[in-house]
Protein backbone atom coordinates (compact mmCIF):
# COMPACT_ATOMS: atom_id res chain seq x y z
CA UNK A 1 0.00 0.00 0.00
CA UNK A 2 1.57 3.40 -1.11
CA UNK A 3 1.67 5.66 1.65
CA UNK A 4 -0.04 9.12 1.42
CA UNK A 5 1.89 11.72 0.20
CA UNK A 6 2.50 14.82 2.64
CA UNK A 7 0.53 18.11 1.27
CA UNK A 8 1.97 20.63 3.47
CA UNK A 9 -0.96 23.18 2.31
CA UNK A 10 -3.26 20.14 4.20
CA UNK A 11 -1.03 20.48 6.64
CA UNK A 12 -0.47 23.41 7.94
CA UNK A 13 -3.97 24.22 7.49
CA UNK A 14 -5.61 21.66 9.92
CA UNK A 15 -3.14 23.64 12.63
CA UNK A 16 -4.39 26.89 11.84
CA UNK A 17 -7.98 25.63 12.31
CA UNK A 18 -7.21 24.60 16.10
CA UNK A 19 -7.79 26.45 19.01
CA UNK A 20 -4.84 29.45 19.88
CA UNK A 21 -3.78 28.38 23.42
CA UNK A 22 -1.09 30.78 23.46
CA UNK A 23 -1.20 34.73 22.08
CA UNK A 24 1.00 37.71 22.06
CA UNK A 25 -0.22 41.10 21.21
CA UNK A 26 2.78 43.86 21.64
CA UNK A 27 4.57 42.15 23.76
CA UNK A 28 7.33 43.80 24.93
CA UNK A 29 10.13 43.46 27.34
CA UNK A 30 12.33 46.51 28.65
CA UNK A 31 15.39 46.27 31.02
CA UNK A 32 16.33 49.11 32.95
CA UNK A 33 19.70 49.89 34.63
CA UNK A 34 19.67 52.90 36.51
CA UNK A 35 19.36 55.54 33.80
CA UNK A 36 19.59 53.25 30.94
CA UNK A 37 17.08 51.24 29.12
CA UNK A 38 17.38 48.03 26.51
CA UNK A 39 14.33 46.76 24.87
CA UNK A 40 14.87 43.13 25.08
CA UNK A 41 11.63 42.05 23.13
CA UNK A 42 9.52 44.89 21.09
CA UNK A 43 5.87 44.55 20.46
CA UNK A 44 5.67 40.81 19.57
CA UNK A 45 2.74 39.50 17.89
CA UNK A 46 2.40 35.59 18.13
CA UNK A 47 -0.68 33.13 17.94
CA UNK A 48 0.39 29.63 18.64
CA UNK A 49 -2.23 26.59 18.15
CA UNK A 50 -3.03 23.63 20.37
CA UNK A 51 -0.15 20.91 19.95
CA UNK A 52 2.03 22.74 17.21
CA UNK A 53 5.95 22.44 17.42
CA UNK A 54 7.28 26.00 17.87
CA UNK A 55 10.71 26.59 17.50
CA UNK A 56 12.45 29.72 18.50
CA UNK A 57 15.71 30.85 17.02
CA UNK A 58 17.82 33.55 16.80
CA UNK A 59 20.91 35.53 17.32
CA UNK A 60 22.32 36.13 20.67
CA UNK A 61 20.43 38.63 22.87
CA UNK A 62 17.79 38.60 20.74
CA UNK A 63 15.41 37.43 23.59
CA UNK A 64 14.74 33.87 22.99
CA UNK A 65 14.79 32.76 26.56
CA UNK A 66 13.34 35.87 27.80
CA UNK A 67 10.34 35.24 25.70
CA UNK A 68 10.02 31.42 27.30
CA UNK A 69 10.56 33.02 30.65
CA UNK A 70 7.48 35.45 30.28
CA UNK A 71 5.63 32.41 29.13
CA UNK A 72 6.08 30.20 32.08
CA UNK A 73 5.48 33.44 34.17
CA UNK A 74 8.95 33.50 35.72
CA UNK A 75 9.18 37.31 34.90
CA UNK A 76 6.89 39.60 34.32
CA UNK A 77 6.54 41.71 30.88
CA UNK A 78 6.39 45.74 30.58
CA UNK A 79 3.74 46.05 28.22
CA UNK A 80 1.37 44.06 26.03
CA UNK A 81 -0.74 41.24 26.45
CA UNK A 82 -0.18 37.32 26.83
CA UNK A 83 -3.09 35.49 26.82
CA UNK A 84 -3.10 31.45 27.14
CA UNK A 85 -6.52 30.21 26.38
CA UNK A 86 -7.41 33.80 26.10
CA UNK A 87 -6.88 34.59 29.93
CA UNK A 88 -3.49 36.85 30.67
CA UNK A 89 -0.82 35.26 32.49
CA UNK A 90 -0.13 36.42 36.13
CA UNK A 91 2.68 33.93 37.69
CA UNK A 92 4.11 30.47 37.36
CA UNK A 93 0.83 27.79 36.85
CA UNK A 94 1.35 23.73 36.42
CA UNK A 95 -0.55 24.63 33.45
CA UNK A 96 3.31 25.40 31.58
CA UNK A 97 5.70 23.32 32.19
CA UNK A 98 9.86 24.51 31.85
CA UNK A 99 12.47 22.25 31.30
CA UNK A 100 16.04 24.35 31.18
CA UNK A 101 19.66 23.83 29.98
CA UNK A 102 20.86 23.19 33.45
CA UNK A 103 19.95 19.84 34.93
CA UNK A 104 17.41 21.59 38.03
CA UNK A 105 16.27 18.50 39.46
CA UNK A 106 16.53 18.46 43.21
CA UNK A 107 19.87 16.59 43.92
CA UNK A 108 19.08 15.46 47.12
CA UNK A 109 15.63 13.69 45.81
CA UNK A 110 15.73 9.93 44.08
CA UNK A 111 14.58 10.18 40.18
CA UNK A 112 10.79 9.32 41.55
CA UNK A 113 10.88 11.99 44.25
CA UNK A 114 11.68 14.28 41.92
CA UNK A 115 9.00 13.43 39.58
CA UNK A 116 6.54 13.27 42.17
CA UNK A 117 7.43 16.56 43.61
CA UNK A 118 4.41 18.42 41.02
CA UNK A 119 1.51 16.30 42.38
CA UNK A 120 2.62 16.71 45.99
CA UNK A 121 2.27 20.22 45.70
CA UNK A 122 -0.96 20.66 44.01
CA UNK A 123 -1.90 18.12 46.77
CA UNK A 124 -2.01 14.69 45.24
CA UNK A 125 -1.96 11.82 48.01
CA UNK A 126 1.28 10.43 48.61
CA UNK A 127 0.10 7.46 46.65
CA UNK A 128 -1.47 9.19 43.71
CA UNK A 129 2.04 11.16 43.21
CA UNK A 130 3.68 8.17 42.79
CA UNK A 131 1.37 6.02 41.11
CA UNK A 132 1.75 9.26 38.57
CA UNK A 133 5.46 9.19 38.92
CA UNK A 134 6.17 5.86 37.95
CA UNK A 135 3.87 5.82 35.08
CA UNK A 136 6.03 8.95 33.48
CA UNK A 137 8.97 7.05 34.46
CA UNK A 138 7.99 4.30 32.78
CA UNK A 139 7.13 6.46 29.73
CA UNK A 140 10.89 7.82 29.62
CA UNK A 141 12.61 4.62 29.61
CA UNK A 142 14.38 5.09 33.66
CA UNK A 143 12.02 2.76 35.13
CA UNK A 144 15.63 0.94 36.23
CA UNK A 145 16.96 4.30 38.03
CA UNK A 146 13.78 5.19 39.83
CA UNK A 147 15.72 5.19 43.04
CA UNK A 148 19.07 6.86 42.23
CA UNK A 149 19.82 10.40 42.56
CA UNK A 150 20.91 12.91 39.77
CA UNK A 151 24.26 12.39 40.01
CA UNK A 152 24.15 8.91 39.19
CA UNK A 153 22.75 9.68 35.90
CA UNK A 154 23.90 10.59 32.60
CA UNK A 155 23.53 14.13 31.12
CA UNK A 156 20.57 12.36 28.57
CA UNK A 157 18.66 10.83 31.78
CA UNK A 158 18.80 13.51 33.98
CA UNK A 159 17.09 16.30 30.89
CA UNK A 160 14.46 12.80 30.63
CA UNK A 161 13.92 13.24 34.40
CA UNK A 162 13.26 16.75 33.73
CA UNK A 163 10.68 16.32 31.13
CA UNK A 164 8.87 13.73 33.05
CA UNK A 165 8.95 16.09 35.78
CA UNK A 166 7.46 18.86 33.91
CA UNK A 167 4.71 16.53 32.23
CA UNK A 168 3.92 14.70 35.15
CA UNK A 169 1.27 18.00 35.80
CA UNK A 170 -0.34 17.54 32.70
CA UNK A 171 0.41 21.65 31.19
CA UNK A 172 -1.15 22.58 28.11
CA UNK A 173 2.37 23.94 27.55
CA UNK A 174 5.55 22.73 27.61
CA UNK A 175 8.22 25.48 27.30
CA UNK A 176 12.19 24.03 26.54
CA UNK A 177 15.18 26.39 26.49
CA UNK A 178 18.05 24.99 24.67
CA UNK A 179 16.76 21.80 26.84
CA UNK A 180 19.80 19.68 24.66
CA UNK A 181 22.58 22.16 24.41
CA UNK A 182 24.74 20.94 27.01
CA UNK A 183 24.83 17.38 25.52
CA UNK A 184 26.69 15.18 22.74
CA UNK A 185 25.81 14.92 19.32
CA UNK A 186 24.53 11.49 19.76
CA UNK A 187 22.76 12.00 22.77
CA UNK A 188 21.67 15.12 21.98
CA UNK A 189 19.52 12.91 18.74
CA UNK A 190 18.18 10.37 20.84
CA UNK A 191 16.70 12.90 22.83
CA UNK A 192 15.51 14.84 19.90
CA UNK A 193 13.78 11.60 18.83
CA UNK A 194 12.47 10.62 22.04
CA UNK A 195 10.91 14.12 22.45
CA UNK A 196 9.39 13.84 19.34
CA UNK A 197 8.21 10.60 20.04
CA UNK A 198 6.27 12.16 23.28
CA UNK A 199 4.75 15.36 21.14
CA UNK A 200 3.35 12.90 19.02
CA UNK A 201 1.53 10.54 21.56
CA UNK A 202 0.13 13.43 24.13
CA UNK A 203 -1.95 16.36 24.10
CA UNK A 204 0.97 19.24 24.45
CA UNK A 205 1.52 22.41 22.79
CA UNK A 206 5.70 22.82 22.81
CA UNK A 207 7.62 25.96 22.83
CA UNK A 208 11.40 25.19 22.18
CA UNK A 209 14.13 27.56 22.31
CA UNK A 210 17.59 26.52 20.55
CA UNK A 211 20.21 27.96 18.90
CA UNK A 212 20.53 24.86 16.50
CA UNK A 213 19.44 25.86 12.88
CA UNK A 214 19.25 21.84 12.16
CA UNK A 215 17.96 21.00 15.57
CA UNK A 216 14.89 23.35 14.74
CA UNK A 217 14.07 22.30 11.44
CA UNK A 218 14.28 18.75 12.68
CA UNK A 219 11.33 19.40 15.53
CA UNK A 220 9.28 22.19 14.19
CA UNK A 221 6.00 22.70 12.73
CA UNK A 222 7.19 26.24 12.59
CA UNK A 223 10.11 28.63 13.20
CA UNK A 224 9.84 31.67 14.60
CA UNK A 225 13.25 33.69 13.87
CA UNK A 226 13.91 36.69 16.00
CA UNK A 227 16.38 39.43 15.36
CA UNK A 228 18.22 41.36 18.48
CA UNK A 229 18.58 44.63 19.18
CA UNK A 230 15.80 44.78 19.82
CA UNK A 231 14.00 41.42 19.49
CA UNK A 232 11.21 41.35 17.15
CA UNK A 233 10.36 39.13 15.08
CA UNK A 234 11.82 38.91 11.83
CA UNK A 235 9.96 35.60 10.05
CA UNK A 236 7.86 32.98 10.74
CA UNK A 237 8.79 29.50 8.68
CA UNK A 238 6.81 26.93 8.18
CA UNK A 239 8.59 23.73 8.32
CA UNK A 240 6.94 22.09 5.02
CA UNK A 241 8.13 18.78 5.89
CA UNK A 242 7.01 15.49 6.69
CA UNK A 243 6.65 13.51 9.41
CA UNK A 244 8.77 11.57 11.18
CA UNK A 245 11.44 13.19 10.59
CA UNK A 246 14.62 11.88 11.17
CA UNK A 247 18.74 12.11 10.61
CA UNK A 248 18.53 11.49 6.99
CA UNK A 249 16.43 13.99 5.79
CA UNK A 250 18.76 16.55 7.08
CA UNK A 251 20.84 15.55 3.71
CA UNK A 252 17.59 16.20 1.37
CA UNK A 253 17.65 19.08 -0.65
CA UNK A 254 14.26 20.12 1.23
CA UNK A 255 16.29 20.52 4.49
CA UNK A 256 19.36 22.08 3.42
CA UNK A 257 16.70 25.14 1.26
CA UNK A 258 15.05 25.36 4.44
CA UNK A 259 18.19 25.55 5.97
CA UNK A 260 19.62 28.20 4.38
CA UNK A 261 17.10 30.19 4.55
CA UNK A 262 17.17 29.73 8.70
CA UNK A 263 20.81 30.86 8.54
CA UNK A 264 19.99 33.81 6.65
CA UNK A 265 17.52 35.06 8.57
CA UNK A 266 20.06 34.45 11.73
CA UNK A 267 23.02 35.54 10.89
CA UNK A 268 23.20 37.10 7.38
CA UNK A 269 22.58 41.17 8.72
CA UNK A 270 25.39 42.26 9.07
CA UNK A 271 23.74 45.38 11.26
CA UNK A 272 22.14 42.82 13.24
CA UNK A 273 24.84 41.28 14.88
CA UNK A 274 25.84 41.01 18.87
CA UNK A 275 26.82 44.69 19.41
CA UNK A 276 29.43 43.07 21.86
CA UNK A 277 31.04 41.57 19.23
CA UNK A 278 31.63 45.17 17.40
CA UNK A 279 35.08 46.64 16.87
CA UNK A 280 36.80 43.77 19.13
CA UNK A 281 40.20 45.04 20.83
CA UNK A 282 43.54 43.75 19.37
CA UNK A 283 44.91 40.96 21.50
CA UNK A 284 48.12 42.33 23.07
CA UNK A 285 51.43 40.00 22.56
CA UNK A 286 51.40 38.15 25.86
CA UNK A 287 53.52 35.04 24.65
CA UNK A 288 56.99 34.27 23.01
CA UNK A 289 55.86 30.92 21.64
CA UNK A 290 55.89 31.09 18.09
CA UNK A 291 52.79 29.71 15.80
CA UNK A 292 55.10 30.06 12.47
CA UNK A 293 57.34 26.93 11.87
Amino acid sequence: MKATEFNPSEYFDSIYARPVILEAKKLSQVFKHGKNERTVLNQLDLKIHKREFICVIGPSGCGKSTFSRIVAGLDPYSSGALLVDGKAIEGPSPERGMVFQGYTLFPWKTVKENVMFGPLMKGASNASAEASAREWIDIIGLEKYENQYPHQLSGGMKQRVAIARALVNEPKILLMDEPFGALDPHTRQKMQKHLMDLWQNIDITIIFVTHDMDEAILLADRIVALKANPGEIKEIIEVDLPRPRNAELMLTPEFKRLRDRVDFLVHAQEDERDPALENLPKIPRMTQVSTSK
